[in-house]
């Protein structure tokens, strides 16, 4: 246990006593041991086996828990201390409530050998039984290496520490052996790493006080289950009108802004919750609440890479939007995208599979879904994101909008090319017919008198137009073809 605080680290027992609400721990399992019986294995027998299980509650929220010992064994994962997480993994599911994993084991034991291995695949399972059933929380408080990464990455959101938590399938001496890369455990896998390269973890916070207060905060926003509507806190509605919105944009059509300035004007206050900050900065995807209840939110950033879908920011808010649909959270989109990122770089490593699945994840989603067109809506990315053609159930814009297949200029150039280069002076042509398609399409009311978009808002009546707009979808219901599950662009 001093090994451990001096890492910087709270035991298991420890961080359950943060997590949960005071007294409410019921342990599961205590007098569990290991089996094994070689390697004098026989001759170290501790009760637990290197995890405590158990349930409690969380806001006087039901949740089922299983921690991993670091100080037995390195918290590594045996017959038994599989079963234990197992047995918690099941009774979750049987009564609906969402089950917490902390993580800090050395991996598989491998004095056990193929048990060990047996083991991690029972728990792998269940986590995909359970996937879209009940929420999966991980969060990662020491090492996690191997197979045990496997069960996090099924999981809903992922937490990590920095500096004392890691999480990678081969460690750095592997890496060094097999690419002769020198590369610490930090690099390769660290908190920041995974919040900003790879995208692995949702949330990396500076300790683990803060990843247990965060993990709390999420489970907020989350119904127990799949069966239950989104939760819902007391409000009491006064003047919704928001007079910022009316000047948040600037006036300069390709002058970025931070779309974090919008988003936290229409929704209740304080209650935005980003998920994926560091990772795919170009959408921004999180929770938040409006009029009391609990929303999904997704919105193209302008203030990077002028708000384009690429690769990563696709992956990013299709995982998002299809974590909201499992979970009846109803989703808000905030539209201001030029189109996707080109280039070869985007091209070879797959954009239009990647691109596919937003669209997909979009168009499956049964929960109510509306769309706000503050700016720019180009192209393939309109539709992309959640237009009414693709299954929205209400679309507004603000007088600001452009819906069309590209920007004024591009359109321009390919529409009177054979004008532009005749003219006397080419470039005032090309301005003059660029005003041209401008003022026809550069703004949202040719697509209004199609139905594709059902109302222009004054942005200061946003706030107002959502919420009454959300209560009108709350007993939405759709039916899809009977099928056993989609094919999602993997």
């Amino acid at each position: 246990m001093a090994a451990q605080h001096k890492k910087g680290k709270l035991t298991a027992r420890e961080r359950l006593h943060f997590l949960l609400d005071e007294n409410s721990f019921e342990e599961i399992g205590m007098m569990v041991t290991h089996r094994s019986s070689d390697f004098g294995m026989d001759k170290e027998q501790y009760l637990g086996d290197g995890v405590v299980t158990g349930y409690g509650t969380i806001s006087n929220r039901l949740v089922y828990v299983y921690a991993q010992d670091f100080t037995v064994f390195g918290g590594s994962l045996s017959e038994t201390h599989a079963e234990k997480i197992c047995r918690i993994m099941d009774l979750a599911m049987q009564n609906g409530a969402p089950v917490i994993g902390l993580n800090d084991s050395g991996g598989a034991r491998i004095q056990e050998g193929v048990v060990s291995l047996g083991g991690y695949a029972d728990i792998f399972y269940r986590n995909t039984l359970a996937s879209g059933v009940i929420p999966q929380l991980s969060a990662i408080m020491g090492p996690c290496a191997g197979g045990a990464v496997y069960s996090p990455a099924i999981t809903d959101f992922i937490f990590m520490v920095e500096n004392t938590s890691y999480m990678f399938v081969t460690g750095p001496n592997v890496v060094k052996t097999v690419t002769h890369e020198e590369v610490s455990s930090e690099e390769l896998g660290g908190a920041l790493t995974h919040a900003t390269k790879s995208g692995v973890t949702h949330f990396a916070c500076t300790n683990e006080i803060e990843v247990i207060n965060h993990l709390k905060k999420v489970l907020s926003y989350l119904p127990q289950n799949c069966e239950e509507p989104a939760p819902s806190l007391n409000y009491q509605a006064g003047d919704e009108r928001r007079e910022k919105l009316n000047t948040v944009l600037p006036e300069n059509i390709n002058q970025p802004y931070d779309i974090r300035s919008v988003i936290e004007e229409v929704i209740d206050e304080q209650s935005f919750l980003e998920v994926h900050k560091e990772y795919a900065e170009n959408i921004v995807v999180g929770f938040g609440r409006l009029a009391g209840k609990s929303i999904g939110i997704i919105a193209n950033q302008p203030a990077f890479l002028a708000g384009v879908l690429d690769i990563n920011s696709s992956k990013k808010a299709a995982r998002f939007v299809r974590f909201c649909d499992c979970f009846n959270i109803p989703l808000l989109v905030f539209e201001d995208v030029p189109g996707f990122l080109p280039g070869t770089d985007q091209e070879w490593n797959a954009i239009i599979t990647n691109g596919a699945k937003l669209l997909f994840a979009f168009s499956e989603a049964t929960v109510p879904r509306i769309t706000l067109i503050v700016r720019k809506a180009y192209g393939g990315a309109y539709d992309v994101m959640n237009s009414k053609h693709i299954g929205a159930d209400m679309n507004f814009a603000w007088p600001s909008a452009e819906i069309a297949v590209m920007g004024a200029k591009g359109a321009a150039e390919i529409i009177f090319k054979k004008e532009i280069s005749t003219a006397e002076n080419p470039q005032e042509k090309w301005l003059e017919k660029e005003k041209e398609y401008s003022d026809l399409f550069a703004n949202p009311y040719r697509a209004a008198e199609r139905g594709f978009i059902d109302e222009v808002i004054e942005p200061a009546e946003t706030r107002t137009k959502l919420m009454k707009a959300f209560k009108m979808l709350e007993n939405k219901v759709v039916q899809k073809p009977r099928k056993k599950h989609g094919n999602i662009p993997l």
